[in-house]
């Protein structure tokens, strides 16, 4: 049998390897994390929170804060809640879960502590009311703002974040 004929189909063979070797060395000069992406969702070995740790965050936020709003920058319900506290001049605290590193984790453990995996996660006073249309819904029936300014002294010493006074 003659050999020959074989022999461009191992050199073809060969090239396609080296070829493949050459991209894999390209490949591995960039972020791996941004070549995993897919849609929303990024690989969770970004972020350096530990899921017990998120809760301790959003616990210690949420205890700091009079208002938190955990929220994504592209969220038409986001917007709508913050529109709300803008409407009535009450500061806020926001958490944009889309810009912090660990904002899938962050949304996770919001899910567990709330029960709803959705955002906004409105938080006043501690508790969670809800969403964007919750927020919205309670402030049509004039019930947000004596919320807000039942909220504990404790709340209004962090700098830049809800006091539960409304702004002049």
């Amino acid at each position: 049998m003659d050999m020959s004929i074989f022999r461009p189909a191992v050199i073809l063979q060969l090239d396609i390897i080296l070829m493949l070797i050459i991209s894999l060395q390209l490949v591995s000069s960039f972020d791996i994390s941004s070549i995993l992406r897919m849609g929303n969702y990024t690989s969770s070995t970004t972020g350096s929170l530990s899921g017990t740790a998120c809760v301790q965050y959003v616990q210690e936020v949420v205890s700091q804060n009079c208002v938190v709003i955990f929220s994504k920058t592209t969220c038409p319900y986001c917007k709508m809640a913050k529109n709300v506290f803008n409407e009535i001049g009450a500061n806020y605290k926001v958490v944009e879960l889309d810009e912090h590193n660990d904002g899938r984790r962050l949304q996770e453990a919001l899910a567990q502590m709330t029960g709803a995996r959705t955002v906004p996660r409105v938080f006043i006073n501690g508790n969670c009311i809800g969403g964007g249309s919750d927020t919205k819904h309670l402030h049509q029936q004039g019930k947000l703002v004596p919320l807000i300014k039942q909220c504990s002294p404790c709340c209004s010493s962090s700098e830049g974040s809800a006091s539960g006074q409304f702004a002049k």
